[in-house]
């Protein structure tokens, strides 16, 4: 039998999953490739702290260098994370004609297209199946098992943890900042959120799949990034009443005039399988033309799920079966991303205003002063200054105009807080 030999960078949670996956399984890899994959030497910050797998077979070193420099190596697996020392090791991989697969989203939204063009300037492959929803193979689904269709649009549910923090106030009616805290002591959240909570983890993870979806370059930086820590308890709620979920997606849509890239919370109505994605699972849901609209639903993190991506990666590089130009990035097209200003959707809208007469009839009168319908309305007293909470759909119309309503509301004499502004997002 053939050996292909493995390094790895990092044996943390990933890492380490890689390598009790493999163990577990080396046998039925062996017997549907008849290759057997040899671990060699995995690069580590301190080689004798306690890890989650056996190591004994395997030599580790504190010189990541080692690894991408060794001379029998095949492979590198890249799960470290970050760009900057990332980027440099895979660099350096790829230099000395070693197949790289990475689960790091944050390196190929920053770093992607250049990496690409080096591993094909070096015909090597770079390969990144577990950089999004972890253990679900979406960018395999996007870039073989979809690649007669189309693609129109991709809306997913791709950060665990904003998921969570949103399941759990809604299912317990717990404000944002407890249930951050409980997401950080059971290890959902890191200790500084950020990445998670405010979209960009996700922003990474879309940018991915827009590339892979529409033959594009990744363009990161022109995501429309939006995160889940102003959403309250009311809003939920009143979504709630309305026959909506909240749910932090990943939006990236072909329209007219290029594509959409965003993330922000959207409310989802509750048929939609996406809503009832709870919890810390992640779902991807693709509208092609031929094939019509599919889910692909998994776990997003941990150790095993993530293992079993970089694996089928490890499987695709000995069957040969992707080449690197399943993104269409042979063609590294520039696809306009359509500005945020001249976005179209549903919106909710959450007021607080002073329970003064005719407030309702004033409230009505700015959003027919912008030529919007209004799609659905409650109202509801909050407190015994007569203060009351009103909830608005409204029809689709541009986020431009949506902002000159919230703005126009917002200077009126009735107005007591500032205006909540969400997107509501129809997936059939």
């Amino acid at each position: 039998n053939t050996i292909m030999k493995v390094g790895i960078l990092g044996l943390g949670t990933v890492g380490g999953g890689v390598i009790n996956v493999l163990q577990k399984n080396s046998a039925s890899i062996e017997r549907r490739t008849g290759v057997q994959i040899e671990l060699v030497i995995a690069g580590v910050r301190d080689v004798t702290k306690k890890r989650i797998c056996d190591t004994s077979n395997i030599k580790l070193t504190e010189d990541p260098f080692e690894v991408v420099n060794h001379p029998d190596i095949d492979v590198v697996l890249e799960l470290i994370g970050g760009f900057g020392l990332a980027k440099e090791l895979v660099e350096a991989a790829i230099n000395n004609g070693k197949h790289i697969i990475t689960a790091n989203k944050a390196l190929i939204g920053n770093h992607g297209n250049e990496l690409m063009k080096l591993a094909n300037k070096k015909q090597v492959r770079f390969l990144f199946e577990a950089s999004v929803a972890g253990g679900i193979p979406i960018i395999k689904a996007l870039g073989q098992g979809l690649s007669a269709n189309n693609i129109e649009s991709v809306a997913g549910i791709i950060n665990g943890t904003g998921n969570f923090i949103l399941t759990d106030m809604k299912e317990k009616g717990r404000d944002f900042d407890d249930v951050l805290k409980e997401a950080q002591a059971l290890g959902y959240a890191e200790e500084d959120p950020t990445f998670d909570i405010e979209g960009i983890d996700a922003a990474h993870k879309l940018s991915i799949l827009a590339a892979i979806a529409f033959g594009t370059e990744i363009q990161f930086s022109k995501v429309y990034t939006q995160g889940i820590s102003k959403i309250t308890t009311e809003d939920i709620l009143h979504a709630t009443e309305l026959g909506y979920t909240i749910k932090h997606l990943g939006i990236a849509k072909r329209v007219e005039d290029g594509i959409e890239l965003r993330v922000h919370p959207t409310l989802v109505s509750n048929s939609q399988l996406i809503a009832q994605v709870d919890g810390v699972m992640n779902a991807v849901m693709v509208k092609s033309d031929a094939l019509g609209t599919s889910l692909y639903y998994g776990a997003g993190a941990g150790d095993e799920a993530t293992a079993s991506a970089v694996i089928a990666d490890l499987n695709d590089i000995i069957n040969n079966q992707t080449s690197n130009h399943i993104l269409g990035w042979k063609s590294q097209e520039k696809i306009n991303v359509v500005d945020n200003d001249a976005i179209v959707s549903e919106f909710f809208l959450r007021l607080l205003v002073s329970d003064i007469k005719g407030v309702l009839s004033k409230v009505t009168g700015i959003f027919n002063d912008h030529n919007v319908s209004i799609e659905a309305l409650i109202q509801k007293q909050v407190d015994e200054n007569k203060n009351a909470h009103i909830a608005i759909t409204t029809d689709r119309v541009s986020t431009k105009t949506v902002m000159n309503i919230k703005k126009a509301i917002e200077a009126s004499d009735f107005n007591q807080a500032e205006v909540q502004l969400i997107h509501i997002e129809l997936l059939d």
